[in-house]
């Protein structure tokens, strides 16, 4: 009895190591495709004298990758989930790798802007099965039980940190291979990186089940109790639920619903405000005389420091502080961080050590996406709460990722034209501190979503009332 026991725990040992392995290969695979989106930054101020760009032409370089998802991301996950989550990582990471080849060819702005375009949809359909397929995979872990809340939480939080680990990595190494091969052949480099992720996921994730329908599971479940009823109620179910579960249905459920919106605008004028600053900060601090390579150093240090709140969103969480303070919080110190590092304060007090201005506003960049990284993470595990069904936690993930790449397309162009206009950088706080505000009154209403949400009887959805407060 004992050695059973003890071959059965260690069984179960195995099998979650070979998860956390899986999980972590789909984690990579994100992370090779947010690389791609911070390689521009520190290419910006080398672009500019080989392409002759502007710096509005620049702004929209940085948000034409996010382009695709503005336009396309609730339609590419309903299509991820269609063709297969495993299946549509690979596409999104092939062709992101040969339009990032076709981008080092680039002679003029005019077709890098348009590889660029193509590179948005590449990460968007690279990156948008993430949370799905991580889902499943804790899912297999726990078998019939289901996942745990707080084990899906903080398998989701460790996934919002695919982008900034690729982003801090690409603006840490990008400057290195620029200086030493140039722009075009730091592109081929990253491009085969994005292959290789695509190989590593054929290999190691399990094949997507065969279907006829977006669901197999569930269709399965419904077969199951099925046969214990007549022929002809059998048959009137399956047709009532293949019409539920049409793509075009769970379009409208989720459209329909205020949580998929509450949770999009929100990752929006988060995403906005991240992407304006670290985006156009190598370029600041080369306005400011520092070298190529080390503002990448300095600004890779400013991304990579946003997965201290990736992560320990899924830890307050667990330790059940309200999802609201914490969204709260994260965009209540984006404000003052933001103000602190880029307003003209140091003239208003007639600071003349630059050492201590340069200092401070470093500090306050690092605070700024330290802890405004609970945000994403935060959202990424209210995104099965707020879903209005288990069968459009994609659809929902899909919409948030639209809120959130609109925020980046529009924001960083109206940031280089302030900054192009005023001669500085010094009222870029201004643009970040209404997304900022923006997001406090989101969070108020999504905290006001989550107690309705408690208050209302639960339904058949992926939903935990009481796990992580309002």
């Amino acid at each position: 009895m004992d050695k059973t026991a003890k071959t059965a725990k260690t069984a179960k040992t195995a099998n979650a190591a070979r998860t956390s392995a899986v999980t972590w290969v789909v984690i990579v695979a994100g992370v090779a495709a947010a690389l791609h989106v911070g390689k521009l930054p520190p290419a910006i101020p080398v672009l500019r004298e080989a392409l002759d760009l502007t710096l509005v032409q620049a702004g929209f370089m940085l948000a034409l990758v996010q382009l695709a998802g503005m336009l396309l991301g609730v339609v590419a996950g309903l299509l991820a989930d269609g063709m297969g989550l495993r299946r549509g990582m690979i596409v999104g990471l092939v062709l992101l790798g040969i339009s990032s080849a076709a981008g080092g060819l680039a002679q003029d702005a005019t077709a890098l802007l348009l590889l660029r375009a193509l590179e948005g949809c590449g990460v968007l359909m690279a990156t948008m099965p993430g949370p799905g397929l991580i889902r499943r995979i804790v899912s297999l872990e726990a078998g019939a039980a289901g996942p745990s809340p707080g084990r899906l939480n903080a398998a989701l939080s460790l996934w919002s940190m695919y982008m900034p680990a690729g982003t801090a990595l690409s603006l840490l190494v990008t400057p290195w291979i620029i200086g030493l091969v140039g722009w075009a052949a730091c592109w081929w480099v990253l491009a085969a990186l994005a292959l290789l992720a695509a190989a590593l996921v054929a290999r190691a994730l399990p094949q997507d089940a065969s279907r006829t329908g977006p669901h197999r599971a569930d269709q399965s479940a419904e077969s199951a109790k099925s046969e214990q009823s007549s022929k002809s109620a059998k048959t009137a179910k399956s047709v009532q639920f293949a019409k539920s579960d049409h793509w075009t249905a769970r379009l409208r459920q989720t459209l329909g619903a205020l949580g998929p919106w509450l949770l999009a605008l929100t990752f929006g004028v988060y995403a906005a405000q991240w992407l304006a600053v670290v985006g156009f900060l190598p370029s600041a601090y080369a306005q400011a005389g520092i070298s190529v390579q080390w503002a990448g150093l300095l600004t890779a240090g400013v991304a990579l420091i946003n997965i201290v709140g990736n992560v320990g969103a899924g830890r307050l969480l667990q330790a059940h502080v309200p999802a609201r303070t914490v969204l709260g919080t994260g965009f209540g110190v984006m404000a003052v961080s933001a103000f602190v590092a880029f307003a003209d304060w140091p003239h208003w007090l007639s600071l003349e050590s630059s050492t201590v201005t340069g200092v401070s506003r470093y500090v306050a960049v690092l605070l700024f996406s330290a802890v405004g990284g609970v945000i994403p993470g935060t959202l990424f595990a209210l995104s099965v709460r707020l879903a209005p069904s288990e069968r459009t936690v994609g659809a929902t993930v899909g919409w948030m990722q639209q809120g959130s790449s609109a925020g980046q397309v529009l924001l960083p162009p109206l940031a280089g034209w302030l900054a192009q206009r005023v001669g500085g950088w010094h009222w870029t706080w201004a643009l970040t501190g209404a997304c900022a505000l923006a997001g406090l009154v989101l969070t108020w209403a999504i905290g006001r979503q989550l107690q309705r949400q408690v208050s209302r009887p639960s339904g058949p959805s992926v939903r935990q009332p009481s796990e992580q407060g309002a």
